[in-house]
């Protein structure tokens, strides 16, 4: 059974920073691209960032001066670290796995920045 597991969210300041974590299971993670993308209210959601199996990255213009993302094959993980967060960076942040011919994603994790 696949699962990914988005944690880290939460209710942050302007200026403030956060870690969002996906922890996977049930697929050949050293084989996955992972991504991030978020949906705020009213919008479609969005790709923010991803990573290949050859460690390549790839960031959103929007967030590419204050976004990093990474992963941890040996821990079957992928991070989003955000820094200098506004407002208009609220929103649910999915996380999705793309394997072979499939693609999974996670259930989502809240990020709230407001004063």
């Amino acid at each position: 059974q696949v699962q990914l597991v988005e944690s880290g969210g939460g209710l942050v300041q302007p200026g403030g920073s956060l870690t969002l974590s996906c922890a996977t299971s049930g697929i050949i993670f050293s084989a996955a691209t992972m991504s991030w993308y978020r949906q705020a209210p009213g919008k479609r959601r969005e790709l923010v960032a991803n990573v290949t199996n050859k460690y390549i990255t790839n960031i959103a213009a929007s967030v590419e001066d204050r976004f990093i993302i990474s992963r941890d094959n040996t821990k079957r993980s992928v991070y989003l670290h955000m820094n200098s967060l506004q407002p208009e960076d609220t929103a649910v942040y999915y996380c999705k796995a793309e394997v072979w011919d499939s693609e999974y994603w996670g259930q989502g994790t809240q990020v709230t920045v407001s004063s």
